[in-house]
């Protein structure tokens, strides 16, 4: 092979390679670099040790269901994915229905928007994000309220991507992260004007515990507002298929156990809230929350190709095509609690704490 013949094939493969991490990838748009793929706060040489951890929960489910290890088992399961859905999916960490002739950001923006208008609130008003992630819903909602946005989560890496993106956004001033657990929030009674919580309580082991919660931060007369995993009617415990990909779920997403949507409504009454509406937004006239997931198989092939490379060359920390591989495998377990109606990710209640 001759000398030109060399330098124009190196070109070509540096060129394609390139493409394939920077552009094809679309992690530039996202804020993260395929290259930037870490573990979040546990060390590149722990990571594969942690996401071992993380499933031996698994095989001692009873430890899953104690209060005080799931916080631990949460935290270690964003330590794991947040890059990995930051840089595949965005900086929402949530699904939406799927609206024509509108792009998938898009659809996500309009469904975080939905929220905050249910509660009310006006610009100057402070409401709470109950597992804020990195902050995507939190922008979003801020920017279209004019309301502070205090969001918390427990994962200290996501506390610090989501004030990265808050000054990046401009809404340094809107927007405010706290690290801490919402099971035992770090806030004074009776100081938000509204609360919201976007597909998060599913982590909690026992819902009325962040129900009270937040009820005990919210002022008299203030809304909550919350989108719920949950089992729908069609679910069947006796059907060995349903519980397999229920379970699948549960397994993927560091979930202590799905309820079902009767319990959800039951619960916010006990805890003293007032339940003002219902609904799974989830079914028709909505379209498909999952075909984004169903859409993003090449996507997958091609990221998982990528991380491969990355970690064979020491770029991304070992362990990093395991968590990637897991998280496919619970799309698909995701994908078919859609179509077969047996899962929503977005039950939604509206509530109000009393006046008196």
């Amino acid at each position: 092979m001759d000398s030109l013949t060399l330098v124009c094939t190196a070109s070509l493969l540096a060129g394609g390679l390139y493409w394939f991490i920077y552009i094809l990838g679309s992690a530039e748009q996202k804020g993260k670099h395929a290259v930037n793929l870490s573990g979040g706060s546990i060390h590149r040489d722990a990571l594969e040790d942690n996401y071992k951890q993380y499933w031996s929960f698994f095989r001692r489910p009873k430890e899953i269901e104690t209060a005080d290890k799931v916080p631990a088992f949460v935290d270690t399961f964003y330590n794991l994915v947040t890059d990995i859905y930051e840089w595949g999916w965005g900086q929402s960490f949530h699904f939406s229905p799927s609206i024509p002739g509108k792009s998938h950001r898009d659809a996500t923006r309009i469904h975080e928007e939905m929220a905050v208008d249910l509660l009310n609130v006006k610009p100057g008003d402070k409401i709470l994000d109950a597992g804020c992630g990195v902050g995507g819903p939190m922008r979003a909602i801020a920017a279209h309220s004019g309301a502070k946005v205090v969001g918390i989560t427990i994962n200290e890496y996501q506390v610090n991507r989501a004030r990265m993106h808050n000054l990046k956004a401009g809404l340094g001033s809107l927007c405010e992260v706290v690290c801490g657990n919402f099971l035992e929030m770090p806030f004074e009674d009776n100081s938000f004007d509204g609360a919201y919580s976007i597909e998060a309580t599913c982590h909690a082991p026992k819902l009325e515990e962040v129900y009270s919660e937040i009820y005990r931060v919210l002022k008299p007369g203030a809304l909550y507002v919350s989108y719920e995993w949950v089992t729908t009617e069609h679910f069947k415990a006796d059907d060995p298929e349903h519980v397999e990909v229920i379970h699948g779920i549960e397994r993927g997403d560091a979930l202590p156990g799905l309820r079902n949507y009767t319990d959800i409504a039951q619960i916010a009454k006990k805890v003293g809230f007032e339940v003002v509406k219902e609904k799974d937004l989830a079914k028709p006239p909505a379209k498909p929350w999952w075909t984004r997931l169903k859409m993003g198989r090449f996507a997958y092939w091609r990221n998982h190709i990528l991380v491969t490379v990355l970690s064979w060359l020491g770029i991304a920390p070992k362990g990093t095509v395991d968590v990637h591989e897991m998280l496919f495998v619970t799309a698909d377990y995701l994908t078919r609690g859609g179509e077969t109606g047996i899962f929503t990710p977005m039950h939604m209640i509206l509530c109000r704490k009393p006046e008196n």
